[in-house]
């Protein structure tokens, strides 16, 4: 299994890298101090599991759980024993070992996680395909290397700038350094289409649409030819 180490503390990761090392079925590809630098990784790199731990600044391994589209397995390591319960209800966590992570304590979250990889291939890829994006309400954005949290049912519209997107809510505007494309897939369907090459709508945000446009807010938005058809669609079931 690949795996990654997600942890602030330098002694920690070492400890880890090294009880890695002793597993033949591991392979450690990486290791990182914050959150924020896993999940750039992560957008192009597939992992089998992950060691995160809790407690970090800024960032902690919670608000990273939730803010992965599609999450491999995760071992969680902490000194703090209060967020066991609340870790669990992930059915990708696999484990929840307490620091100072003993050999056999190590190898035994090992062995679960290579026996989760069975069940979760035939179990939760189906519910998968629910994807996050339809029923989390929010997610995050990395804006000057900060990440922050965006209700989505208040985001009215999406627009693309070049290198950057426009992500435009009841309160203020932001802008991220991301596409159209990547920024649709983390968007529920149930909420948000996109009409035309440069914009994605919140279709409940719709005030009027006329000929070939839509007005939301004061945006007046083109609706490509091709896209018609489906906003009229969805517009009925509204």
């Amino acid at each position: 299994m690949n795996c990654i180490i997600i942890d602030d503390e330098k002694m920690a990761r070492t400890i880890l890298k090294t009880l890695c090392n002793e597993v033949k079925s591991l392979q450690l590809i990486e290791e990182f101090s914050s959150a924020i630098q896993a999940m750039k990784f992560l957008n192009n790199t597939k992992v089998d599991l992950i060691f995160l731990d809790i407690h970090m600044p800024d960032f902690n391994g919670l608000d990273f759980i939730r803010s992965l589209k599609n999450p491999p397995k995760i071992i969680l390591t902490t000194s703090d024993p209060k967020f066991a319960i609340k870790a669990f209800e992930y059915d990708f966590i696999v484990d929840y070992l307490l620091k100072p992570i003993t050999s056999s304590r190590f190898e035994k979250a090992i062995a679960k996680a290579e026996k989760m990889t069975v069940s979760k291939n035939v179990t939760s890829l189906p519910s998968e395909k629910t994807t996050t994006k339809d029923i989390e309400n929010d997610f995050y954005v990395n804006i000057d290397r900060r990440l922050i949290k965006i209700d989505l049912p208040s985001i009215y519209l999406v627009e693309a700038k070049g290198d950057y997107i426009k992500i435009k809510t009841e309160e203020k505007e932001y802008t991220v350094h991301s596409t159209l494309k990547k920024i649709e897939e983390k968007l529920p369907a149930s909420l948000f289409l996109k009409v035309h090459r440069s914009y994605i709508i919140n279709i409940k945000k719709i005030i009027d649409i006329e000929d070939n446009s839509v007005l939301i807010k004061r945006d007046v938005i083109p609706v490509s030819r091709s896209k018609r058809p489906e906003l009229m669609k969805r517009l009925d079931l509204l």
